[in-house]
Order: structure tokens, then C-alpha cells, then sequence
């Protein structure tokens, strides 16, 4: 387990608990090549010794709501537009909500 406050860009099979304390409204992007559009919204996650954007893709923006605790493994950290921001991984990542909110 990563605390918020140790993670780094370029940090890679991180896993990190937290709350979920915000999340924004979802966008439309396309693919690097134009041919798919999908959806992505960005949530705030602190675990009390700091916090971080997560990037939620498609059906993660579903499972997510502010209040819910969750957990990410093997999740990755990049720097975007001068932002750290946690990524869940594609290929073996899991984003998993330990309590569901209403």
C-alpha cells in the first residue's frame, strides 16, 4: 500500500486507498487515432496524507460517487498539463469500491 503523499511520476503497480472526495462532470474524448470516442471524468482521492486526481475511464465514471472508499491496484502515475494524476492500469489494473454510497 502507496500513501497519496509518497507517489511519484512514472510510478508504476501502485496501489493506494482512499476516499473519493470529488468528482467532475464527464467529457467526451477521441483515441490517439480519432477512430473511438470515449468518456472520461476526472475524481479527487485522499487518503489523509494528501490527495491526487484519478482519471476514470467508460464504466469506471458508473462505479464511482463521492463518499466511497476505494482501492486501486496496479494503478500508475503520470504527470498531465502539470498535474500528478493516478491511472488505473489497463491491462491488470482494478479499481475496487469498498463501500458503496447512495
Amino acid at each position: 500500500m502507496t500513501a497519496i503523499k509518497e507517489l511519484k511520476d512514472g510510478m508504476t503497480d501502485v496501489t493506494v486507498k482512499a476516499k473519493v472526495t470529488d468528482k467532475s462532470e464527464t467529457r467526451e474524448v477521441y483515441s490517439r487515432y480519432g477512430f473511438n470516442v470515449h468518456r472520461v471524468a476526472n475524481a479527487t482521492i485522499s487518503d489523509g496524507t494528501g490527495s491526487i486526481k484519478l482519471v476514470l475511464w467508460n464504466d469506471q465514471i458508473r462505479e464511482v460517487a463521492v463518499g466511497n472508499d476505494i482501492e486501486i491496484e496496479n494503478g500508475y502515475v503520470k504527470t498531465f498539463r502539470g498535474e500528478l494524476q493516478l491511472s488505473v492500469g489497463r491491462k491488470n489494473g482494478k479499481l475496487i469500491v469498498l463501500n458503496k454510497k447512495k
